[in-house]
């Protein structure tokens, strides 16, 4: 117990200063934040659930006492419990004897579900910090990101804003404004399984990690999810803070069939020629273009409706598990 509760405040005490770095207003800070809840994940995994709540507590407790009481509540609903649940569904497993002995792990699709949803949360919950509707959500992320060019430009804050190129800047900062929930959306879910994939790495190799290493390539989402993702779908073209909501719901699950879809590209490509090159060129299209992660999504998708593993592999015969 005494070295789950050391672990737990160093782990704490580090993901507060990862979070704190924001202060400084460098660029390199947003990387160090969106790391924040690694060192959580790595004590939950690695030690126990009780080591990564305690580090949620103690890195939210350090950051009130050191800089604010309002981060307490946004290191915590924003980092610390977050990462301190999927570590726990990480390892949550029950007893199954079929074939043999053995535990039955938490599905690792399903945790790509929960990493969506909780960004989802996230999200949702820094919308309705600065506004309570759909307008004046837009209109206060409009004076965020009015403040933000002003400031890049040294722009005074009586002064006309001045962006070259744009005769009128304020179609811009519509734009952003319309573009940021679903974008912060998909960027969280993205550092959410970038997390958890990390700190299971990390305590995979110091020989902590309790459960095997999973088949990646094998996920596989629940029914229930492609149902939810069509409600979200449909509520996005609804009016006011129901549809922002819906769209931010959309973004994640998209993301977490792109994630699918990429489960789906090495498996079937599995013991083909040339595999590394299609699954390098996979990786860098989406990482350099953007727009390619479309079709990630939608062979995800396409799994899901059309076992399109199970066509291939039925085509080929049996093969041995994609690592």
């Amino acid at each position: 117990m005494v070295q789950i509760l050391i672990i737990g405040i160093a782990a704490g005490a580090a993901a507060a200063l990862l979070f704190a770095s924001l202060m400084s207003g460098s660029s390199f800070s947003l990387l160090l934040v969106s790391i924040a809840p690694l060192p959580i994940l790595i004590a939950a995994m690695g030690w126990s659930h009780l080591a990564g709540l305690i580090a949620a507590t103690v890195g939210a407790t350090a950051l009130a006492a050191s800089l604010s009481g309002v981060l307490f509540v946004a290191f915590l609903v924003g980092v610390g419990l977050p990462a301190w649940w999927l570590a726990y569904l990480a390892l949550l497993a029950r007893p199954t004897t079929q074939p043999t002995d053995s535990l039955e792990w938490y599905p690792v699709g399903r945790l790509v579900v929960w990493a969506a949803l909780l960004a989802t949360m996230i999200v949702t919950i820094s919308l309705l910090n600065i506004g309570t509707d759909a307008e004046s959500i837009r209109a206060g992320l409009r004076r965020i990101f009015e403040q933000i060019i002003r400031i890049q430009r040294g722009t005074p804050a009586g002064a006309p804003l001045d962006i070259p190129g744009l005769p009128d800047p304020k179609h811009l900062l519509e734009f952003l404004s319309l573009v940021f929930a679903p974008s912060a959306a998909v960027l969280a879910t993205i550092t959410n399984l970038v997390n958890l994939w990390l700190a299971a790495r990390v305590v995979k190799v110091s020989g902590r990690l309790k459960r095997p290493w999973p088949d990646l390539a094998a996920i596989s989402f629940p029914p229930a999810v492609t149902a939810l993702l069509a409600a979200a779908i449909a509520g996005s073209f609804l009016p006011g803070l129901i549809g922002m909501i819906a769209g931010v719901l959309t973004a994640t699950l998209l993301t977490a069939y792109a994630a699918l879809g990429f489960a789906v590209l090495h498996k079937i490509t599995g013991g083909i020629s040339g595999r590394g090159f299609v699954l390098g060129a996979a990786y860098a299209a989406v990482g350099v273009l953007g727009w390619p992660v479309l079709a990630m999504t939608l062979l995800g998708l396409a799994d899901t409706l059309l076992d399109v593993r199970g066509r291939v592999a039925a085509r080929r015969g049996p093969s041995a598990p994609d690592t």
